[in-house]
């Protein structure tokens, strides 16, 4: 089976947080109006995303890489994660503030959890007046200053909040404690884990009554204390250009802002490579295919791929490789 570019079904996760945004910008198949993520592009247990394009729709994620592993992934990447994918694309729409959180590195994911820790970042799509994040501490905070905020409740007057608009871009390492804000609507890519650590929800109750669950006690050591200002991208705007936003061992992201149609040579890249649109539209085609993709959707354009094509007038792509 020749390997064209790859449409999945998003897989929709309600949240006591979410809202509409994914219905009304992105167009989702969604009835309910607290749909606060689409998975776009998982290998998560339980979430395992199924291509619904071409000739291998209804092929699970899974299915293709057991069958076709290194054409599909690349062969560093098979040699790194083996047979699980390692990246977990998402878009979210926080209507309320997401809860106060964080994710543990990697020897400390293996240790407790047997799980990739969880480096993330975000690209701002959607953003009402005023809407912000939190991003880290406001300043150098000790271990027991910190469970002390805790105790009574004094833990925002710590955050650093950020406001934010549409284009900016952020960062977010492990072990740094973080939110999305009331109004963002935002591009997620990260390591493939869903772990984790929530110390901080606004004493909310879900459908049923019930505070949810905390993680308190695990984040502790797994917090760092120090204030950083390492989480605000800074990344060029050329057009019709390939502009580097994040380069790290987990991911590598560039934004491609394009009034014209690009052509890509992709013959030393052991990789895949994910396109997610976060505006306009365009055609995608490799040596065995093409699919159209627009704002909100998200393609996988398989390692063994030479070349690829972007056929567009207008359209603005996150480009994900390995």
């Amino acid at each position: 089976m020749d390997l064209y570019p790859l449409k999945f079904k998003p897989i929709l996760k309600e949240r006591l947080w979410g809202g509409t945004k994914l219905k009304d910008v992105l167009n989702k198949p969604i009835e309910s109006d607290i749909t606060g993520e689409s998975w776009e592009l998982s290998g998560v247990q339980g979430d395992i995303s199924e291509v619904c394009n071409g000739d291998l729709a209804g092929t699970s994620l899974n299915q293709l890489i057991t069958k076709h592993g290194e054409k599909l992934l690349g062969k560093s990447v098979v040699a790194r994660f083996g047979n699980e994918f390692p990246i977990l694309i998402k878009f979210i729409d926080a209507k309320q503030d997401l809860s106060i959180q964080l994710h543990p590195n990697d020897d400390l994911a293996k240790e407790r959890h047997n799980s990739f820790g969880k480096t993330e970042m975000w690209y701002i799509m959607n953003a009402d007046p005023g809407a912000k994040l939190i991003v880290g501490f406001n300043r150098n905070v000790e271990k027991a200053e910190y469970i002390q905020s805790l105790e009574e409740g004094t833990l925002l007057d710590l955050m650093n909040y950020e406001e934010v608009s549409e284009g900016d871009t952020f960062f977010i390492n492990t072990g740094k404690i973080h939110a999305i804000g009331a109004g963002v609507m935002l591009a997620e890519i990260q390591q493939t884990s869903d772990i984790t650590y929530r110390v901080y929800d606004f004493d909310r109750k879900d459908k049923n009554g019930n505070l949810r669950e905390l993680h308190t006690g695990l984040a502790v050591d797994a917090i760092d204390y120090e204030q950083k200002d390492d989480f605000k991208v800074d990344y060029p705007h050329k057009k019709d250009a390939v502009n580097t936003m994040v380069d790290c061992p987990y991911f590598k992201t560039n934004f491609l802002d394009l009034n014209s149609s690009m052509h890509q040579d992709l013959s030393t890249r052991d990789s895949f490579t994910i396109y997610m649109c976060v505006g306009g539209e365009a055609t995608i085609d490799n040596d065995w295919g093409n699919v159209s993709i627009k704002k909100g959707e998200t393609i996988l354009v398989p390692a063994c791929s030479s070349t690829v094509n972007i056929n567009t007038h207008r359209a603005k792509l996150l480009e994900v490789t390995i």
